[in-house]
């Protein structure tokens, strides 16, 4: 019976641990000290089974971080680019060494972004689409880490009729037909909503004391 009780706390713990939030700045300080101004976005690394994953979420990346304040470089001239040198995948991109993009464009910090869920889900009582990212923010000065976060995101394409063979109908035609975009765009705003805004924000230096990033996601920038 102890041994039980003693499970059920520590449960009970892990799962407050992994719901507890902490400030921007705490999460973050090293984006606090570098205030990087501009992003430049190499092709993400695909770790799902969609082939087009990767060139369909390209289009759905830059808003989202000038909309938190920064400069964003050109997703398709830097993927252009990139191609003419024989880097035509987001592994390959990874690979180079960040200063280069320094070297080349004065660029303050590079995103890589892996992807990994693009999927469609079916079971026997529905279905589901999910996309998944993670992202990670170097610095072109240090080559550290100064920035990191995931989201995932479920979209329910389930029937809900009551009819088992008319859900299972109506749930293989909507999930058919989900347009996996808006969803990627639900998971940046998600993500970035957890990055310090950028020069170009009005709250730029003010949101250090935003207590809205989980503890759990977060890998110490900071040490």
């Amino acid at each position: 019976m102890f041994k039980f009780f003693l499970s059920v706390l520590f449960i009970v713990i892990l799962s407050g641990c992994q719901s507890t939030k902490i400030t921007k700045e705490e999460a973050f300080p090293k984006m606090y000290q570098e205030k990087p101004t501009s992003i430049l976005v190499v092709p993400a690394i695909n770790n799902t089974t969609a082939a087009d994953a990767a060139e369909l979420y390209a289009t759905t990346i830059a808003r989202p971080l000038a909309e938190a304040g920064y400069y964003v470089f050109s997703v398709p001239y830097i993927e252009h680019f990139l191609q003419r040198e024989g880097i035509v995948d987001g592994k390959q991109a990874r690979s180079i060494p960040v200063s280069k993009f320094k070297e080349l464009f004065d660029a303050d910090a590079v995103l890589f972004v892996t992807l990994n869920s693009w999927d469609t889900n079916y079971y026997v009582t529905g279905g589901d689409v999910t996309v998944g990212a993670r992202f990670e923010l170097v610095s072109t000065q240090t080559q550290d880490v100064i920035w990191q976060y995931d989201d995932v995101v479920v979209h329910n394409t389930s029937g809900n009729s009551g009819n088992l063979i008319a859900d299972l109908i109506s749930t293989a035609i909507a999930t058919a037909l989900v347009d996996y975009v808006p969803i990627a765009h639900i998971v940046n705003q998600r993500i970035v909503n957890s990055m310090p805004v950028g020069k170009y924000h009005q709250r730029h230096n003010s949101d250090g004391k935003d207590k809205g990033v989980i503890a759990s996601k977060v890998t110490q920038t900071g040490s």
